[in-house]
């Protein structure tokens, strides 16, 4: 006979409803009961936990009081509105449905109070479900901060499509985000790739005649300029000049720099010439990046005119960049004279060159190869307070290592160290051809350990050179370890790497091996060039092995079509390539 437990204990599924009724607001005898669920959950099997009760009496005390402003956070946890969020909350998120309560809850839930449930779910998919429920089934009328919330926060998710379905249903209750809000949500859909998604929310805005400022349309801009899609930008902006936008100087700063960048510095200036067109001048900035779009073009000159038509300008004065842009080209051109006679009318200008000027022509002298006005600005750059950085020495370095002083350069690459400079890839690269070029293989082998420890990423072009110099000396087994060490480092060889192997493992008579090195070179995707192929043939014809050198010859002119525009299939398998034994 089983007996009967005089306490039991709920199961752990178990929800206790409770009728709490609302002393002022809801009068029992009309039926108009409000049912809230007190719930108990467990944290472990013996351990239970009960929400607080809360009575409605305690809810809506002062039901007469003026209404709280939308955008009050609740903190205070004796208020009872933040208890009362607390339940709706909780209610919300273990039952995902609120049915039972819509009668209560259409009566008190207030926009704010709703505000303030969908900030506490903390998570912007919940927040705008229980905003729907909210909306439709218990005729929440939403106020402009619960909008903003919520397109601030699934923008931030990356769920455009989402905030788009708000700000839909944002227009047809009669509201407009403000601009920083419409900033916001069009720039986020462009850095989505949801370009389109942004020109129909731009769209939609003009249908009301709302005449936006330069601000929406310039942030827009800068992400598309940023994101490379300055043809999708300069396609919107002429849509939208005009009618719908405003646009003021840095409108056009922003598409000329984005134009520029492109290597289309022509329709930059363009744009610049509509300027005035538009109500509007070109500044500083706007003169600054043309004249760098055009010295990275290799039109100095033109560049230099820029320089000088901004000189003519009462209102307007060259700065310290526009001068370094020119400076620079000049550098790159090699003509130093010219190149110095801007940096003395800078000076005498009362401008201070930077480390980026100092940089710019210590390089343009290293390549030059004078070294003696290289080191004297490095020297200069030094006493007018600038550090020396990486840029600085590995100028210096490959200007000594260009006139034949590499033990200058190696002094640098030491006094670097000791100042803490870290290298960089293109340092040690002109260091180790140097080192190479000079027969000094064992220190340039050095350098490559040095590279294992350092935070360079690694390059195959740091590595071949030592590679075929170890091949030149026919230390063919050395070469094939430095290989493994570049591949332990995740650094794939190339097809400079695997020509070299090639063509020292067949300067050796040792024909399996080239084959073996061609098989790899096809089987990891790497097409190897004419010369290879030629150098391969050659060298098995040489070694009397015509049958494989027919062979590679089938396999690269009809396999690879040679000579085509496309190099066909690079992707071969390894056992398609025989190996003579």
């Amino acid at each position: 006979m089983k007996i009967q437990d005089p306490n039991p204990k709920p199961s752990q599924t178990q929800f206790l409803i409770e009728n709490v009724y609302e002393s002022r607001r809801v009068v029992p005898d009309d039926g108009m009961a409000v049912q809230m669920s007190l719930l108990f959950f467990t944290a472990r099997p013996t351990f239970w936990a009960r929400a607080s009760k809360i009575a409605a009496s305690h809810l809506h005390t002062l039901a007469g009081a003026r209404p709280k402003p939308e955008r009050e956070v609740l903190l205070n946890p004796l208020n009872p509105e933040a208890w009362f969020v607390k339940v709706v909350y909780t209610l919300f998120l273990r039952s995902h449905s609120l049915d039972s309560y819509v009668g209560y809850l259409s009566k008190n839930l207030t926009p704010s109070l709703a505000f303030e449930v969908i900030k506490r779910l903390n998570n912007p998919k919940l927040g705008l479900r229980f905003f729907e429920l909210s909306k439709f089934s218990l005729n929440v009328n939403h106020g402009v901060w619960t909008y903003h919330y919520l397109l601030r926060s699934l923008c931030q998710m990356g769920l455009q499509d989402s905030a788009k379905l708000v700000f839909d249903y944002m227009r047809t209750d009669g509201l407009s985000p403000n601009e920083s809000v419409l900033e916001f949500l069009v720039s986020s859909c462009a850095q989505m790739g949801r370009s389109d998604l942004a020109e129909k929310i731009l769209d939609e805005v003009h249908c009301s005649v709302v005449r936006l400022s330069s601000f929406v349309y310039n942030n827009l801009f800068n992400v598309l300029v940023k994101l490379n899609q300055v043809d999708e930008a300069v396609c919107l902006f002429r849509k939208y000049v005009g009618s719908h936008c405003c646009p003021d100087s840095w409108t056009f700063n922003i598409l000329i720099r984005g134009l520029c960048r492109t290597g289309t510095v022509d329709k930059g200036l363009e744009f610049f010439s509509d300027m005035r067109s538009f109500g509007c001048s070109p500044n500083v900035v706007t003169y600054n990046t043309l004249i760098s779009g055009l010295c990275r073009a290799h039109e100095v000159d033109r560049g230099c005119d820029l320089l000088r038509e901004v000189q003519s300008r009462s209102e307007l004065s060259p700065d310290v960049i526009t001068f370094t842009s020119v400076i620079s080209g000049y550098c790159k051109l090699s003509r130093m004279e010219e190149a110095s006679a801007i940096f003395d009318e800078m000076i005498g200008c009362g401008l201070k060159p930077t480390a980026v000027t100092f940089n710019a022509l210590i390089d343009g002298y290293g390549k030059a190869g004078d070294m003696s006005s290289a080191f004297s600005l490095y020297e200069s750059m030094l006493f007018n307070g600038h550090c020396a950085d990486v840029i600085t020495f590995t100028s210096l370095i490959d200007g000594y290592c260009r006139a034949g002083h590499l033990n200058h350069g190696l002094q640098l690459w030491h006094e670097m160290n000791a100042k803490n400079v870290s290298p960089s890839a293109y340092t040690f690269s002109v260091l180790i051809n140097a080192l190479c070029k000079g027969n000094r293989l064992c220190e340039a082998r050095d350098l490559l350990r040095e590279l294992k420890g350092s935070n360079v990423v690694p390059k195959s072009f740091l590595y071949n050179p030592v590679i075929d110099g170890l091949c030149k000396a026919g230390n063919i087994d050395e070469a094939n370890l430095i290989v493994a060490e570049m591949e332990e480092k995740k650094c794939t060889p190339d097809r400079v790497t695997f020509t070299i192997l090639i063509l020292g493992n067949s300067m050796k008579g040792r024909m399996s091996e080239a084959i073996g090195n061609f098989s790899k070179m096809l089987s990891i995707g790497c097409a190897p060039d004419k010369i290879t192929i030629d150098s391969l043939i050659s060298c098995l014809a040489k070694a009397g092995m015509p049958s494989e050198a027919r062979r590679i010859k089938k396999i690269a002119y009809e396999d690879l079509n040679m000579g085509a525009p496309s190099m066909g299939r690079p992707h071969l398998r390894a056992n398609e390539i025989p190996v003579a034994v």
